[in-house]
């Protein structure tokens, strides 16, 4: 276990384990992989992840608030309880409509 991950054998829950910063965008890495990555993040209202691609896919569950998720230019607006998935290769972005938390879990083909 790295020491920025989360402890293993230990219960949490996620929109509890990450705080809000005032005009900003806060991450924390839950587990790293090569296969991939589960990580955390609260974004403030206003607060954008700019337009990218990734090698891989991508889950996004939306644990608090309210999110925009764009997906080759087309928005998708997503609220608590509601997840998105993010196909590789595929230009996408993530805009807090309000401030929001999401779960963002990466799947790497390691075929490749």
């Amino acid at each position: 276990m790295m020491s920025n991950e989360f402890e293993h054998s230990r219960i949490f829950q996620y929109a509890e384990s990450i705080d809000y910063a005032t005009g900003g965008i806060v991450s924390r890495q839950v587990i790293q992989r090569k296969a991939g990555n589960v990580t955390l993040f609260a974004f403030d209202a206003g607060q954008k992840l700019s337009e990218h691609t990734a090698p891989f896919d991508a889950l996004i569950q939306v644990l608090e608030g309210e999110g925009e998720i764009l997906i080759q230019h087309q928005p998708y607006r997503l609220t608590a309880g509601q997840a998105i998935i993010m196909p590789a290769h595929i230009p996408h972005a993530v805009n807090a409509v309000g401030r929001f938390k999401m779960l963002l879990i990466m799947i790497k083909d390691l075929q490749q």
